[in-house]
C-alpha cells in the first residue's frame, strides 16, 4: 500500500480540426465529453484541472459549472505532450504527487475501470511501479496514473518529445491493468466516428 494525493488532468487544449467543432462538448448520454470527464475524476480526486489552449473561452462554462480548474497551455500548438507537461507541472504545483489524466476526444470510462486503476496503484510500490496503464483489445488507453517519478520524468524531457517515448524508456516501471471497457481505447476524430458511437449506443 502506498500513501499519495492524487489530482485529476484532462487533456483539451487540442483545436479539434478533423470534427470541424469541438469535441470536448460533443453530448452524449445526455452530458458533454468534458462533463462526463470531469465528473468521472472527481470521484477519485481531490480536484481535477482541465488544459485548454486557444479554446479556453469555449471550454470555461462549462468547467466551472463542474467545479474543476482551467490551467492554459500558452503553447499548445507544441502539440498534446505540451499540454500534459502544464497540467502535470500545475499537479505539483497545487501539493500532489501523483496524477489521473484523460483525453477528451471520448465518451468518459466506467467508474469501475478509474476504480480498477486506483486501486492497482495504491496496491503497489512506488520504488517499482510509476504508472497504471489500462489495456483493452491488447491496447492501451486512458485515463492512466501517473506516480511522481514519471511526472517528474514527463517534466525532465524535451517539449519536443512525446508521452509515449518516455514511458517506452520506463516500460519495466509501468503496471498495464485489463481492463472490460472499449471507452478507454476510443477515439472520437470525425463527425463519422462520433455518427458511429451515437448509433452504438441506440
Amino acid at each position: 500500500m502506498r500513501s499519495y494525493a492524487l489530482a485529476g488532468v484532462i487533456l483539451a487544449a487540442g483545436e479539434s480540426s478533423r470534427m470541424g467543432s469541438q469535441k470536448a462538448l460533443l453530448e452524449y448520454g445526455g452530458q458533454s465529453f468534458l462533463a462526463g470527464a470531469i465528473q468521472l475524476l472527481q470521484s477519485v480526486c481531490d480536484f481535477v484541472l482541465v488544459v485548454t489552449g486557444a479554446n479556453s473561452g469555449l471550454l470555461e462554462p462549462v468547467i466551472y459549472e463542474q467545479a474543476a480548474f482551467l490551467t492554459r497551455n500558452p503553447k499548445p500548438e507544441l502539440g498534446q505532450f505540451s499540454s500534459l507537461r502544464v497540467g502535470l507541472q500545475a499537479v505539483l504545483d497545487r501539493g500532489r504527487d501523483t496524477a489521473c489524466v484523460t483525453l477528451v476526444d471520448r465518451p468518459p470510462a466506467l467508474p469501475t475501470t478509474v476504480l480498477k486503476l486506483q486501486e492497482a496503484f495504491q496496491q503497489s510500490s512506488s520504488q517499482t511501479v510509476w504508472a497504471v496503464v489500462p489495456e483493452f483489445g491488447g491496447k492501451h488507453g486512458h485515463p492512466v496514473i501517473f506516480g511522481r517519478a514519471m511526472i517528474e520524468a514527463f517534466l525532465r524531457a524535451e517539449v519536443t518529445a512525446n508521452a509515449r517515448e518516455i514511458e517506452h524508456e520506463h516500460q519495466s516501471r509501468i503496471l498495464y491493468v485489463s481492463v472490460d471497457d472499449a471507452r478507454v481505447t476510443m477515439n472520437i476524430n470525425t463527425p463519422e466516428d462520433y455518427s458511429a458511437l451515437l448509433q452504438s449506443r441506440s
